[in-house]
């Protein structure tokens, strides 16, 4: 019984996408491409079983103290801001169109134009690309970009999924603490 509700409740949320948790004052926007089907049954961002994002934002000193996905709202009680590119849930980018990438952007530019953080955090080297095609076959390097969206810095951090074999967890960490070093530094 309790399965059937989850999976009920999964495709009620699985046809729209999260709030967005984001204040005026923000530091750190983070940008994650699209929620997946666990998030959206759950209603919070970075749901997955094997997602890091939250513990990443503890040990880097992001946050003062640990949080899980239930707590994805109180983000701004540290400036940090959260949202997606792409609203609508899926399994994998795969399922995502290129029009979905294109009205994506132009919501990033506007909100990032809104708001005004001090650092875009794009998580995933993947957004970086899509959003600044000129890098495509290029190597992008995590951290900080020479790219800028709507006069914000663009850091680069790697894509917190459980599914992302490209870095190990050290190197994430190592990666979320040169953002809290570069916030704290501006």
């Amino acid at each position: 019984m309790i399965r059937t509700a989850v999976r009920q409740r999964s495709k009620i949320h699985s046809r729209k996408g999260l709030t967005d948790h984001i204040q005026p004052g923000v530091r750190i926007l983070f940008v994650g491409i699209n929620p997946g089907l666990r998030s959206a049954a759950l209603g919070h961002h970075f749901a997955g079983h094997s997602n890091r994002f939250w513990k990443l934002l503890y040990e880097s000193k992001l946050v003062s103290e640990p949080l899980t996905y239930q707590a994805d709202w109180r983000l701004p009680d540290w400036g940090l801001g959260l949202t997606n590119i792409i609203q609508r849930p899926s399994a994998g980018i795969d399922e995502l169109r290129p029009s979905e990438y294109a009205i994506g952007q132009k919501r990033l530019v506007a909100t990032v134009q809104r708001y005004r953080p001090q650092i875009v955090a794009l998580l995933g080297v993947t957004i970086y690309r899509m959003l600044f095609p000129v890098t495509r076959g290029q190597r992008v390097d995590l951290g900080l970009q020479p790219a800028q969206l709507a006069d914000a810095p663009v850091f680069v951090l790697p894509n917190p999924s459980g599914r992302n074999a490209h870095y190990s967890y050290n190197a994430m960490l190592g990666a979320f603490q040169a953002l809290c070093k570069e916030a704290d530094s501006l």
